[in-house]
């Protein structure tokens, strides 16, 4: 696949118009992290309106990441033959039906549906609005393209949490789907008006079997399945854990392998042993494993953890993550002046250890606005200084040709998909076993011979008394207080967590401070 496969697009562009072009890059790529931002954070919500018990919402997610690994996987073979117009126009349309299946659902089943469907067609949203930025001929004006993409992302981040908290609060959780929808339409709009329509000729397309195709799927599926089920089998039933994951591996295993001697692979995996090129999607991988546990973390933690309102924690988070945006706009002034990215990625962990350290000593008397706030504007300022940085250094080696280009962004956001579901796995294990251990340090304090414990009883009860709960008020009291020691250990678990998140923020400043792939 060699420039032959590229010249025609390059050439239609060049007359397309320019804003829509840029606008259906931003688009693609809000959209990716809107979608997953909001039905993350509202999850919760969205499990009680459709009768779906965390299991089967988890295992909807699982389905969506596997539907994405092996629809990414195709990304390109699929524009070869559709062109770039058609591809994107058939996507957005399967991730707006996918979307209005969601929004009218009203049971666990037709959810999952409506979820499978949106992950055939938005899987390779941010693939695409990246691989776009290419059909724009090389001139400074591609890094406009680079601007749009990256501002995209910055948006989707910062805003899906209070979008998704809007909604909620409002009692219509179905506007995270419309909203979603009234983008994609946009986004179908621009792409008409910009994209081009060539198709690559029959000898030089990849080629794709069917059986490698299952492989991908499956194996992606097992392995997904596997680490999502360690949230509730890690510590019951570890060996069908292994099983599972194994099985997993080793199709994908005979996937990969299979592709380093195929004469048209799906994915050129050859071209794409860079060491930049492999430095980059590690740090890929972190910054995504991060963002999936943050963004399960911070709501427990505000919400279960410190009782604030699901309104209020919408809002705060949406404003703390606005920071990417200002961050962006930074980075956009420094990089004419002094464009070495290590400077960006040191800044950037840097600011993930102060997002880290700042939440890992909250008690329970915090105010919102000045204690959670900065954490949360340094949190974004770590996510924009090493995702839009790596992004613009991590593909150098292999943007000379427009294929290899998208078969790295490919294999990149497969990965993503893998690096989220870790990460909310792994967090949720972690909150899990200190939730309890703190909670059994706390329960024993609670007996009759303890005079603090008798003495909180009393108060409380009398209160409660006073406030007419008649004979119930001892044993309301005792209630109320297991609710408060259940919170307690919740706070003191989401705690833990942030420690070690400010120790990957001190040990990848030092990583970065001392790397010599990205100078």
């Amino acid at each position: 696949m060699s420039s032959q496969t590229i010249s025609a697009p390059r050439s239609t562009t060049q007359a397309a118009p320019r804003r829509a072009l840029l606008a259906t890059i931003f688009l693609l790529t809000l959209l990716e992290f809107l979608q997953s931002g909001m039905i993350a954070f509202a999850a919760g919500p969205i499990m009680g309106e459709i009768g779906a018990s965390p299991e089967e919402f988890s295992l909807t997610t699982v389905a969506y990441a596997a539907v994405a690994i092996s629809t990414i996987s195709k990304q390109r073979w699929l524009v070869e033959r559709l062109g770039w117009r058609n591809f994107v126009l058939a996507s957005l349309g399967l991730f707006m039906l996918g979307s209005a299946v969601c929004a009218s659902s009203d049971s666990y089943q037709a959810f999952m549906v409506g979820r499978v469907i949106m992950g055939l067609g938005g899987a390779a949203f941010m693939t695409t609005g990246r691989v776009l930025v290419n059909l724009i001929p090389p001139s400074p004006q591609r890094f406009t393209g680079i601007k749009y993409f990256a501002t995209g992302l910055a948006a989707g981040i910062a805003f899906a949490p209070g979008l998704a908290s809007l909604s909620v609060a409002h009692d219509a959780w179905s506007g995270i789907f419309v909203l979603l929808m009234l983008v994609a339409a946009a986004a179908a709009f621009t792409a008409t008006q910009s994209l081009p329509t060539d198709v690559v000729q029959d000898d030089l397309r990849s080629r794709s079997h069917p059986v490698l195709f299952m492989s991908l799927a499956c194996g992606s599926f097992l392995v997904l399945y596997a680490i999502q089920r360690s949230q509730y089998d890690f510590f019951t039933d570890a060996t069908m854990l292994v099983t599972i994951l194994g099985c997993g591996a080793l199709a994908m295993y005979y996937f990969f392998r299979a592709l380093r001697n195929h004469e048209r692979p799906l994915l050129a995996l050859q071209a794409l042993r860079r060491p930049r090129y492999m430095f980059g999607v590690a740090l890929f991988m972190l910054c995504y494993v991060l963002l999936g546990a943050n963004n399960l973390i911070l709501p427990v933690l505000l919400q279960r953890g410190l009782g604030v309102p699901w309104e209020v924690v919408g809002r705060i988070q949406t404003l703390g993550l606005s920071s990417a945006l200002l961050a962006w706009a930074l980075m956009m002034w420094a990089l004419p002046r002094w464009p070495g990215p290590k400077k960006f990625l040191v800044g950037g962990f840097v600011s993930l250890a102060i997002f880290g350290a700042q939440l890992s000593r909250l008690t329970g008397d915090v105010h919102v606005w000045t204690d959670i706030l900065p954490a949360l504007a340094a949190n974004g300022i770590f996510l924009m200084f090493v995702m839009a940085t790596t992004a613009m250094h991590t593909f150098r080696d292999v943007q000379h040709d427009d294929a290899v280009l998208s078969h790295a962004q490919q294999l990149k956001n497969m990965l993503a998909q893998f690096g989220t579901a870790l990460g909310v796995a792994s967090s949720t294990l972690l909150l899990q076993w200190r939730s309890t251990e703190h909670y059994m340090s706390l329960v024993t304090r609670f007996e009759n011979g303890n005079p603090i414990y008798i003495q909180a009883v009393r108060t409380l009860s009398q209160a409660l008394f006073a406030n007419g709960a008649g004979p119930n008020a001892d044993s309301m009291a005792v209630a109320h207080l297991g609710q408060m020691v259940t919170q307690q250990a919740t706070l003191m678990a989401c705690l833990d967590y942030f420690t070690v998140v400010a120790a990957i923020g001190l040990l990848g400043a030092l990583a970065m401070l001392l790397q010599r792939l990205m100078k």
